[in-house]
């Protein structure tokens, strides 16, 4: 059954749209939006799909700061629980906005951090308590005394009676009137992790393996995650008397999917928020993927049935009925559900043939046309191009187009150390070896050496060997665009300002980020230019670059100045799926073996890469797979047979 959407929320819901729809406001980097938010059918709690991570923020943060105004304009406090990581630092950056920008008086706000790292040093960057601290406090007017964290160096004997007396604190002070959440791929809640007790309170907990595998890149490697942490209990939890839910990316669609659809289950701590009464759930399109009401929404009552929906539930009807789309017959649609589609745009026949156009029509052997043009590939890391669009770049330099490619950080933080030292050691036997400054050399090596001999699991790395690594990583990067027949001297090393923080938080795209992305783009002036289009991506590097992008794009369209086609190409996690696909880029053996070769130009990130996320497979075997499995996708609907496609899709110029 699907719940209700009226809440308590209504009102604040209701003046955080109109708020969004009157901000003409524009900050010095980035363009203001209004909200687009799509409630989100079939969901056992009320839920919303925003276009992009921003409006999502943007709509969070407009939520808290309702109800904070609107609590101190009677005089009252409001008691916020608040989890770290990624998924709400968007919002929280717009809170320090509205606090900036439009006075948003945060004085009357007492925080309890949910969660904690158990056991972790204190001035340890992945320290939650640190982390809200650079967040959120050191840039809004939260008095110190109303801010509570839980304290992970406490001895295992005093653990009990501080959990107990953080729920005292949280009572003291009238308990939450919201409590802000993601949502972790295995279903767990703060660090509430499967099968823990819906009346748990604030404890010390276990955390889960897919837990720790999950904020491994945090701490340059798994065996550096602590195997504790204490978190604010489900009771705690489930007792606020408001509740918003953040979900990003496609990594969260599948236990999205569960926690929303699904009856509730202690294996899925999230679950239970469906037994709450008054409970949000603001999502991404990646994480609302696999949601009926978003994906297949025919399928749960009428729709309006424009080309793109046409196109989804067709290709849907091939993958339900393993046909291909000229043997869809009109029983297939109505075994499943689409009888409106066969009345309102049938015969089946016509509908399967329009279908089967669209979808011929998207593969392009020259995606930059025959005449000959200038492109420009932006690669947020050092190794995305060759990885994500190796065979497509070989393509354009076959065609005879002058390819330019532009690597916009400097991948520096995913090198192991022993590449580092054996650089450096390289270095100064070089020298010695030609007589070549050989006593600073040495004394780098020697240095080195012992920055790594002394540096803590987990923490970051001093100026040189952050140097270093970025070297490393940008001779690779050369050798491999080379190898696939980019000229040198198209080549940009751009070393973006937001990313040099050493470690995995990213500093927020700033105006000088921007110009550098402008100044190049004026420089070159290409006709036709590919963007990491891996929006959703919450630990920020792809979706902060493209972004950056697009705003650089924008400023130059506002003053009439000449912008380039924008084609959006999929990173090495995910590919786009096949009815969002609009240029598919026909690659044969040859292609993906040079492709291949290039990517192992990247020693670095070969054989075991410093951040391979939860995918045991290399980078090279990645992309293989995904190119021949994008192949197969077209054939197994009927369309030609490919060896392998790169798969693109286009930047509809929409504000970001």
């Amino acid at each position: 059954m699907e719940c209700s959407q009226t809440s308590p929320y209504d009102r604040l819901h209701r003046q955080s749209v109109h708020k969004y729809n009157m901000i003409q406001h524009r900050s010095d980097t980035m363009p203001r939006i209004a909200s687009r938010a799509r409630p989100v059918s079939g969901t056992l709690i009320p839920s919303f799909c925003f276009e992009t991570i921003g409006e999502m923020a943007n709509y969070a943060a407009h939520i808290v700061a309702g109800l904070v105004r609107e609590r101190a304009a009677l005089g009252q406090r409001t008691v916020i629980g608040l989890p770290a990581g990624s998924t709400p630092l968007a919002t929280l950056r717009e809170v320090i906005r509205l606090h900036r920008e439009e006075g948003l008086d945060l004085s009357s706000v007492v925080l309890f951090l949910l969660d904690e790292f158990y056991g972790l040093p204190a001035d340890s960057p992945q320290s939650h308590r640190l982390w809200l601290q650079r967040q959120l406090l050191d840039h809004v007017n939260i008095p110190a005394d109303q801010v509570y964290f839980l304290d992970g160096q406490l001895h295992p004997s005093d653990v009990d009676l501080h959990c107990r007396r953080f729920d005292e604190a949280i009572q003291h002070a009238g308990g939450f009137d919201l409590v802000l959440l993601g949502i972790g791929i295995n279903g767990h809640i703060g660090y509430n992790e499967p099968f823990s007790v819906k009346k748990s309170r604030t404890r010390l907990c276990t955390l889960d393996p897919i837990t720790r595998r999950g904020v491994a890149s945090d701490f340059f490697g798994e065996e550096n995650v602590p195997m504790q942490a204490m978190t604010v209990g489900l009771s705690g939890i489930l007792s606020a008397r408001r509740v918003l839910l953040l979900a990003i990316g496609e990594h969260k669609a599948k236990i999205i999917a569960e926690a929303l659809e699904k009856p509730t289950t202690d294996r899925v701590p999230a679950s239970y928020l469906q037994e709450h009464g008054d409970v949000r759930v603001l999502l991404d399109g990646p994480a609302s993927s696999l949601l009926k009401g978003a994906s297949m929404p025919w399928l749960l009552g009428n729709v309006t049935w424009d080309d793109d929906l046409v196109k989804r539930a067709t290709l849907w009807l091939c993958n339900q009925t393993g046909k291909a789309l000229l043997k869809l017959d009109a029983d297939d649609f109505r075994a499943h559900d689409l009888h409106q589609l066969l009345r309102h745009h049938g015969p089946a026949e016509v509908i399967a043939q329009k279908v089967f156009r669209w979808m011929l029509d998207t593969i392009d052997y020259h995606p930059a046309g025959t005449s000959p043009k200038k492109t420009l590939c932006f690669s947020p890391h050092p190794d995305d191009d060759v990885i994500s669009m190796g065979g497509t770049l070989i393509r354009l330099i076959e065609d005879g187009h002058d390819v330019h490619i532009a690597y916009m950080t400097s991948g520096n933080i995913a090198v192991f150390d022993h590449d580092a030292r054996r650089v450096a050691e390289l270095v100064a036997d070089y020298n010695q070896l030609f007589q070549i400054e050989r006593d600073r050399s040495s004394q780098l090596a020697s240095d080195v050496k012992q920055a790594i001999d002394q540096k803590r699991p987990g923490h970051p790395d001093n100026e040189a060997l952050l140097k270093i690594k970025g070297l490393i990583r940008q001779s690779e990067a050369r050798a491999a665009a080379i190898a696939i027949g980019c000229k040198e001297a198209n080549l940009y090393f751009l070393d973006l300002p937001f990313y040099r923080t050493g470690t995995i938080a990213k500093n927020p795209v700033g105006a000088e980020d921007i110009a550098i992305i402008e100044d190049l783009l004026m420089r070159t002036s290409p006709d036709q230019i590919y963007v990491a289009g891996d929006l959703a991506d919450p630990h920020g590097t792809h979706r902060v670059c493209a972004e950056a992008i697009f705003a650089a794009l924008l400023n130059m369209r506002s003053r009439n100045e000449k912008t380039p086609d924008v084609l959006l190409y999929r990173g090495a996690w995910q590919e786009y799926p096949l009815h969002e696909i609009e240029i598919a880029v026909p690659l044969s053996p040859g292609d993906l073996a040079l492709k291949r070769q290039s990517i192992f130009m990247h020693e670095s990130q070969k054989d075991k890469a410093l951040f391979p996320g939860s995918d045991p497979r290399e980078f090279w075997q990645r992309a293989e797979d995904r190119n021949r499995g994008t192949a197969d996708a077209y054939n197994r609907v009927g369309l030609p047979e490919f060896f392998a496609l790169e798969a693109f899709s286009r930047w509809k110029w929409n504000p970001i």
